[in-house]
């Protein structure tokens, strides 16, 4: 008796719903690195960034997220934020590294779920310890602000960034110890202080390397500047 194979209830040749989403999300990588959709810094889009041969999923830092040649952003899991996710990230080292300083360089565009199938987690990888980007880390404004009710101002010194948030802590500590009695008479008309912050990356030229110089003797030589 002659007998035909077919896979059950499907047609001759036609593809199970498990074999069609594998042949979506391929078309999906295909449509995603033929046709990169363009980033522009400033609208706080997760971006598709190069690791090596792979393409990751980054998440910049609100407000960091604007500068032409440097952002700060997080790497995270391409499924984020669904819950399969979570413990798959942790897992891989998605959730160890914390803001990182990016080259817009390596930025390939906004993230596209296309892009998942290029990705470490894909491919059952953790990421390497090595991912070509420095952790960005926190600084210290000393902010000048008029004391009249516009509270208009500047900022005298930017320190940073730190490599250890206790540094930071350290120096902010110190430089208020500084001004305690100050505030309202080193600069005429302003009140000083000093926040801290996030390091703003795409500003970082003008931001003073804390460990090449003592803080307090960077801030009365910004005061001395203005003062001059």
């Amino acid at each position: 008796m002659r007998r035909l194979f077919r896979r059950c209830g499907h047609a001759p040749g036609a593809l199970t719903p498990e074999d069609q989403a594998v042949v979506d999300r391929a078309r999906a990588m295909l449509a995603a690195v033929r046709h990169p959709e363009p980033w522009t810094p400033g609208r706080a889009q997760d971006v598709a960034v190069r690791i090596g041969p792979f393409i990751e999923r980054a998440h910049p830092r609100p407000g960091d997220d604007h500068g032409t040649e440097m952002i700060a952003v997080a790497l995270v899991h391409p499924d984020t934020p669904y819950a399969g996710a979570y413990l798959h990230r942790r897992q891989l080292g998605y959730t160890e590294r914390g803001w990182l300083c990016c080259e817009t360089t390596a930025i390939i565009g906004a993230w596209q779920p296309g892009y998942a199938l290029l990705t470490h987690a894909a491919a059952g990888l953790p990421l390497p310890d090595d991912v070509g980007m420095d952790p960005a880390h926190y600084a210290l404004y000393i902010e000048a602000r008029r004391r009249d009710a516009s509270r208009d101002g500047y900022t005298l010194l930017r320190l940073g960034p730190y490599t250890q948030t206790r540094h930071a802590q350290q120096d902010h500590d110190r430089i208020t110890a500084a001004l305690d009695g100050r505030e309202t008479t080193l600069v005429l008309g302003h009140r000083v202080s000093v926040r801290y912050a996030p390091f703003d990356v795409s500003d970082h030229q003008l931001f003073a390397d804390p460990y090449e110089a003592d803080a307090v003797t960077l801030l009365d030589a910004a005061v001395a500047g203005v003062s001059a």
